[in-house]
């Protein structure tokens, strides 16, 4: 699954990916999952046959998507008929170029424990809330070192680096949906744009700015055409 332009949220049992157009979402076959477009997202999806889909992951993952992987892809999906020898020869150029792409996913892992999801709510439904673990911990009834052991247990990072992740998962969305960095970053709780730009910068691979240009802004230009 490709956003040639735009923002897709993955979901699956592993969490939600956010994917925006400089990473591709793999899902195995039998995977439960569900996606839903951010924005003016233009959605690509391609199917890999048996032989080809064993020698992905088993499990689902975000690659960072390389530029072959993007032309690909929108050949792939585009009007052009292939015969299917081509496009099997396609099919193998981009799992090979996969299994070499580093994985880079935009995840927020799903919780289990019920003091945690709470403390997920809370600042999904409020990403600009700053408030300390603590402070959210007595809103679910859990002590500040009881929450920090389960996010470290569960979901493999500290309350912060999660709460990052969130933050930024917000601001794609956000991004995709026309608003500038500046009411961005306020709307997913940094004090000031150069704060998140240094924090978007560092998960997603490039600055808001440069990112709204390559995945967002182009896609919108008037004359726009699809490869």
């Amino acid at each position: 699954m490709y956003a040639a332009s735009g923002v897709l949220s993955v979901h699956t049992e592993r969490g939600t990916s956010v994917v925006p157009a400089n990473r591709v979402a793999w899902i195995p076959a039998g995977s439960t999952h569900h996606h839903r477009a951010h924005g003016d997202t233009d959605m690509r999806i391609v199917f890999l046959p048996p032989s080809l889909a064993r020698l992905a992951p088993a499990r689902p993952a975000v690659f960072l998507a390389s530029g072959l992987v993007r032309e690909v892809l929108l050949t792939l999906t585009g009007t052009r008929h292939f015969d299917r020898g081509a496009r099997a020869r396609l099919h193998r150029v981009l799992v090979d170029e996969l299994r070499e792409a580093p994985e880079q996913p935009t995840q927020l892992p799903e919780p289990r424990d019920d003091r945690l999801r709470a403390v997920a709510r809370i600042v999904d439904d409020n990403p600009a809330d700053s408030s300390p673990l603590a402070a959210l911990g007595q809103r679910v009834g859990a002590g500040a070192r009881t929450l920090s052991r389960l996010f470290h247990d569960e979901l493999g990072m500290t309350f912060y680096e999660w709460r990052t992740q969130l933050r930024i998962c917000h601001a794609l969305v956000l991004l995709a949906e026309g608003h500038d960095t500046t009411r961005v970053a306020h709307a997913c709780g940094w004090a000031n744009p150069s704060s998140f730009i240094a924090a978007f910068t560092a998960i997603v691979g490039t600055t808001p700015g440069r990112h709204r240009r390559l995945y967002i802004d182009r896609e919108r230009s008037p004359g726009r055409r699809h490869e």
